[in-house]
């Protein structure tokens, strides 16, 4: 797919906003790549715009902004790559990512780190930025890092990814004293993590059942490795991002707020946390293998109270595919992580037709939250002047999940056969249509994020 020049204009007409907490009937004008107007809907607005959606009975949301995904590029492309994740991020509503650093080779240079944004500038079909990943060893680089332009350092706290594991106290001190950028966390203590492995290898052999999975990779791990970050935190006066929360403890640790501009510690939900419990485990098995842990029903409830009460202030995906092949392996053998950055919106909007959530809940925690946390110049709101990053649902629209409509390279998902009631109509990302009518239009004109720090 090719750049393509912005579309000189767009009306989208009657479409319910839900919006900054609030619901009503609009008309949102785009010109090039900015919203020009909001008007409310029913009042003459001019018909002369280049291309009309007429929008009545679709919901008008801002663009999603995922900050957890893995996209597999470069160095694991068998997986996935940006062009493929991007497109099918585009189909489920998400106009902008921020990929993490463990990638082949990982991203703990700003030579790699620049490799990656010239990969999306000419593939991704949304915008985009990349996570720099802190090491024992990299200091130097991310002292130089640009708070402009990345979102913030990923660490490893207590979990080996590769050499990604930072352990040595003065490299772990050294990038908790860089206020420049956030810290964003996966705390699992490996040395729980690996005593309890040893134990279940000798009691069941390689093969183990992966209803196992969280007592391995324990709540016990999770609670004292999130406990260490925060306290390491704020002692050093860092702002710090806790990535995929799975424990009602955990959830605990933080505090609420409607405000997440003011906060130190944000937390992070993730969307199959709030989705599956260990119930499925014996459907399921390896397919719903994460790290951290799919818990029992009392943690994914605590998870979603904690997002209604403001605990938890960003829902993500942690978007992470692996070839069937790979997750059809042994336990010991097959990978954590599964796609679902094309069903994320949609998995959400499940969850308000079910009255666990709200829409406006919703749209807080995966377009507005993230924009404010990451202080992303102009995009997670519909507002004037802001960039033209939108999507439009229709919440009655019943479709299930087959192989034949997943945009994953990867080509499965631990979703298929789920019926969702709602269903992503239009994604437009920087004034131009990348997604309509249940397909990719060809058109794409993505931007690099840029923070305001």
């Amino acid at each position: 797919m090719m750049h393509q020049e912005k579309e000189n204009n767009i009306l989208i007409r009657n479409a319910l906003l839900i919006n900054e907490g609030s619901r009503r009937y609009a008309d949102v004008a785009i010109s090039g790549d900015r919203i020009v107007s909001v008007r409310p809907a029913f009042t003459g607005s001019q018909d002369h715009a280049a291309h009309v959606i007429e929008a009545a009975g679709l919901w008008l949301l801002p663009g999603i902004i995922d900050d957890h995904v893995h996209f597999r590029e470069p160095g694991l492309t068998r997986k996935g790559d940006i062009a493929s994740e991007s497109a099918a991020a585009a189909a489920g509503g998400v106009t902008s990512f921020m990929e993490m650093p463990n990638t082949i080779p990982q991203t703990t240079s700003l030579e790699t780190w620049r490799e990656k944004n010239s990969l999306a500038a000419e593939t991704s079909v949304i915008n985009y930025s990349f996570y720099m990943g802190g090491t024992d060893s990299n200091i130097s680089e991310l002292l130089v890092a640009d708070p402009e332009l990345v979102p913030a350092i990923k660490l490893f706290m207590g979990a080996s990814t590769g050499n990604m594991l930072v352990s040595r106290e003065e490299a772990l001190e050294g990038i908790f004293e860089i206020k420049s950028l956030p810290v964003a966390c996966h705390c699992e203590d490996e040395q729980i993590i690996r005593a309890n492995s040893a134990a279940f290898r000798e009691k069941f052999g390689d093969d183990i059942d992966p209803s196992f999975h969280p007592l391995i990779r324990s709540r016990e791990a999770c609670l004292s490795s999130s406990a260490a970050a925060i306290e390491r935190a704020r002692r050093a006066g860092t702002k710090l991002h806790l990535l995929h929360l799975s424990t009602a403890e955990e959830s605990e640790l933080l505090t609420p707020g409607n405000d997440p501009s003011v906060k130190q510690i944000i937390g992070e939900a993730c969307v199959h946390h709030l989705w599956f419990d260990d119930s499925s485990y014996s459907d399921k098995g390896n397919l719903i293998k994460w790290n951290p842990p799919i818990r029992k029903a009392s943690d994914r409830e605590a998870l979603l109270n904690a997002v209604r009460n403001n605990h938890i202030d960003i829902i993500a995906t942690d978007h992470a595919p692996h070839t069937l092949e790979e997750k059809r392996a042994p336990y010991f053998s097959s990978p954590s992580g599964g796609p679902l950055v094309q069903h994320s919106l949609v998995m959400m909007l499940e969850l308000c037709h079910r009255v666990e959530l709200t829409p406006s809940l919703v749209v807080t925690k995966m377009c507005h939250n993230p924009a404010i946390i990451f202080n992303i110049s102009d995009r997670g709101f519909i507002r004037e002047g802001y960039k033209a990053d939108l999507v439009l649902v229709d919440p009655a629209s019943p479709w299930t999940v087959t192989k034949e409509n997943i945009l994953y390279k990867c080509g499965w998902s631990p979703l298929e056969g789920t019926t969702f009631r709602s269903r992503v109509m239009t994604t437009i990302v920087n004034g131009i249509r990348v997604f309509e009518k249940g397909r990719l239009t060809g058109l794409k004109a993505p931007e690099m994020l840029h923070f305001k720090r």
